[in-house]
């Protein structure tokens, strides 16, 4: 049975790996691609939403107090006085993005801003600020106008700080903050491309055969029906693997420009036995995927009916990877980890979170190959069936 399954594994990397197209296509290319249109989104985000540093607005003012002539002359922005008479002007010139902003104080602002009382029951003096969000500079200046402006009317009455001089106040380690960001974004990640790595292979081999006649050589062999079932599991997960950490890698690589990575957040963080623990899951985890999609493709009469009859399968994975995140942080039964796909998606979002305990980690593993070593006798009956393996 050994030689059998030896054989077919043999055969299934020598159909693959010889075609170059194939092997580009699967393995190179979803990585490569992966990398190009993450690196390039998040360039054209950053330029999206932040304004050039060398940028200088173009800005209006009416009525300036002199009190805050200073603070206001420190921002990048060139600053006009306006009259009652131009205010109507210069909020065209914003709306057609010919300058960025306008910023219309009242007469005597600072005077009546010291003689409001809050319990009087009256408005309050009101600055009005004008500007256009479609405009990155326009909406960026907006803010820091807004955020001084609020920093000047706390000081006016100013009891009490918060979090004053340069102490360091987030005790987030950076462990913390690499194992939030990762644990939120990955586990969805792996299994996506885990699961589209399988369905890249798995009817290509099982039900493109069949669908090529190809299958039937195989199956009047006195090869054992089991040893071409796991022959063909063991080798399409192999495959399915390197497509997945390909696409993995890309995203990996490209993800500080996607998210802008913030600082703190390192994967240095992460020992060998993190990535060892991650290895099991990801190998026994895709045994299970390949295991699944193989069956499908079994009972599928062509490549075209088999893709379709997987799509909704991939759409259970991506919610079941969305689960740990949704849930929050409680406290997971070890009954959950006894839930196909389900226990991988904890564990990995256990790892990435150092939340992980090794009795889950075992648990999966050893689940994982039961259930994949069922599958694989599931296929095995099928291979067995003529009406199934020969319908056209």
């Amino acid at each position: 049975m050994r030689t059998d399954m030896l054989t077919i594994i043999r055969k299934e990397f020598a159909r693959f790996f010889k075609d170059r197209s194939l092997v580009v296509t699967t393995i190179l290319l979803p990585g490569i691609l992966i990398y190009l249109i993450y690196s390039f989104m998040g360039d054209g985000l950053m330029k999206e939403f932040r304004a050039d540093e060398d940028y200088v607005a173009k800005a209006y003012v009416q009525n300036l107090p002199d009190e805050l002539a200073p603070a206001f002359g420190q921002l990048s922005a060139e600053w006009t006085a306006v009259s009652g008479s131009e205010i109507d002007n210069t909020k065209a010139l914003i709306q057609n993005k010919e300058a960025d902003i306008l910023v219309v104080f009242p007469e005597d602002f600072i005077v009546k801003v010291a003689a409001y009382d809050v319990k009087s029951g009256e408005a309050a003096p009101n600055v009005e600020i004008y500007y256009n969000s479609t405009e990155t500079e326009s909406a960026n200046l907006r803010s820091i106008l807004v955020d001084m402006l609020d920093q000047y009317e706390a000081s006016m009455a100013n009891k009490f700080d918060i979090n004053a001089g340069d102490g360091l106040f987030n005790l987030a380690s950076e462990k913390d903050m690499t194992g939030q960001f990762f644990a939120m974004l990955l586990p969805m990640l792996l299994m996506t491309f885990m699961f589209s790595g399988c369905m890249s292979v798995a009817p290509e081999s099982i039900a493109g055969e069949k669908e090529r006649g190809t299958i039937a050589t195989l199956l009047v062999t006195p090869m054992k029906r089991s040893a071409l079932a796991l022959g063909k599991v063991i080798s399409l997960s192999c495959i399915a693997l390197l497509s997945g950490l390909s696409s993995f890698v890309g995203t990996i690589l490209s993800m500080p420009k996607l998210m802008g990575m913030e600082e703190g957040v390192s994967a240095a963080v992460y020992v060998v036995t993190d990535y060892l623990m991650l290895l099991g899951i990801i190998l026994t985890t895709v045994l299970v995927m390949v295991s699944l999609i193989a069956i499908i493709s079994a009972l599928a009469k062509s490549i075209k009916a088999a893709s379709t009859a997987v799509s909704p399968l991939m759409i259970i994975v991506m919610v079941i990877s969305l689960m740990p995140m949704l849930g929050g942080d409680s406290e997971k039964s070890l009954a959950m980890f006894f839930v196909p796909l389900y226990n991988s998606v904890l564990c990995i979002h256990g790892i990435f979170s150092f939340t992980c305990q090794p009795v889950q980690i075992v648990i999966t593993i050893v689940m994982n190959l039961i259930y994949a070593g069922a599958l694989s006798w599931v296929l095995t009956r099928l291979f067995n069936d003529e009406k199934v393996m020969f319908s056209k």
